[in-house]
């Protein structure tokens, strides 16, 4: 599958860019279109849970995008960008049959990993960089859940809300976005990785790494080389 198509489905309009940058940087032989409804996360906000209304609409974004074909090639898989919305990205990669990842999961496993590896057999500790508050729970829950797949010791999670650089990054305000997110990277104690925890902060990465000594991952590069490990596998 030398040009694979991959659809990449946003709940928030500055999560697009990211991910395309990423997918450029890990997949540059990959075909890519983006899906949009940036309704879904002020909607989450407003309801305080992910309703079955919500299921309904992320199923109906997996099918409209699986259905896409350019005549010649059909959709290769499907990566989410929208970080708090794990429980219905997973009704998704049970309703398809291509691979569908959620933003998140790449990068939790690659940090797992390096927990294990310096851990020495203890869980190890990770930091969650986020910008938007309500991701904070769900997220902690899902590096628990990954941790516990793997019969791993789940790490000390420390998470860290960035207060006010999402509503600067919508405002438009780019350098106010990402000096906040490293002044918040910056309160983080010492943990053996930091995650950036959203696709829309990504572009903060070097500013944080500056920080910290630790490894610091994006969840969107992460993705990419989990999806494209996915649809290699797949296509083998």
């Amino acid at each position: 599958m030398p040009h694979p198509r991959i659809a990449l489905i946003s709940a928030l309009a500055q999560s697009p860019g990211p991910a395309m940058a990423a997918m450029d940087e890990e997949w540059p032989q990959a075909r890519y279109h983006n899906l949009i409804d940036d309704s879904l996360a002020g909607d989450l906000a407003a309801l305080g849970a992910i309703t079955p209304d919500i299921v309904a609409r992320f199923l109906a974004l997996g099918r409209y995008a699986a259905a896409a074909s350019d005549g010649t090639a059909r959709l290769a898989g499907v990566m989410f960008t929208c970080s708090a919305f794990r429980p219905a990205i997973d009704r998704v990669k049970a309703d398809l049959p291509i691979p569908v990842i959620s933003p998140n999961e790449g990068a939790f496993e690659e940090a797992l990993d390096i927990c294990a590896a310096r851990a020495g057999g203890g869980a190890g500790r990770l930091a969650i960089l986020l910008s938007f508050a309500g991701s904070l729970a769900p997220l902690t829950d899902e590096i628990a859940a990954i941790a516990a797949q793997r019969g791993q010791p789940v790490p000390d999670i420390a998470g860290v809300v960035a207060d006010g650089a999402l509503s600067a990054l919508q405002a438009g305000d780019g350098a106010v976005h990402d000096r906040l997110i490293a002044e918040a990277a910056a309160t983080i104690p010492p943990v053996d990785a930091v995650i950036i925890g959203q696709f829309s902060m990504a572009r903060a990465a070097p500013l944080v790494a500056r920080s910290r000594a630790e490894p610091v991952l994006t969840t969107p590069h992460a993705a990419v080389r989990k999806l494209r490990w996915l649809v290699e596998r797949q296509a083998a």
